[in-house]
């Protein structure tokens, strides 16, 4: 399970905020997962809640804010954020199409005391 993993570099990267912004403690976490990312959000959880304890995340609210795949057609130059897996453009049926959200993980904030 690469959750536990991810989630030890997160706790990391929270604490280094912390201690540079002279913060006692975190005590909320926010992250946007792509659907594509490969990360199962409910696992990532469940790893942080596990995790958390004895570091400056101990009483922190963790946010996971899912992001659908957004594609950019290359034929019509349309965007479009796709409701289901088909990798085709809603307006034109293209499947020349371009990936430009869904695929990453990324730390969006965090709230310090």
């Amino acid at each position: 399970m690469h959750e536990y993993s991810i989630v030890q570099s997160l706790l990391e990267s929270c604490e280094q905020h912390a201690r540079e912004n002279d913060a006692k403690e975190v005590t909320k976490v926010v992250v946007k997962i792509g659907v594509l990312s490969g990360v199962e959000p409910d696992l990532l959880q469940t790893a942080f809640d596990t995790f958390k304890e004895q570091t400056a995340c101990h009483n922190a609210e963790f946010i996971l804010n899912i992001q659908k795949i957004t594609i950019k057609c290359v034929s019509c130059n349309t965007e479009s954020v796709l409701e289901k897996h088909e990798f085709q453009c809603p307006s034109c049926q293209s499947t020349n199409i371009e990936v430009i959200d869904g695929e990453d993980m990324y730390l969006m904030s965090l709230e310090m005391e």
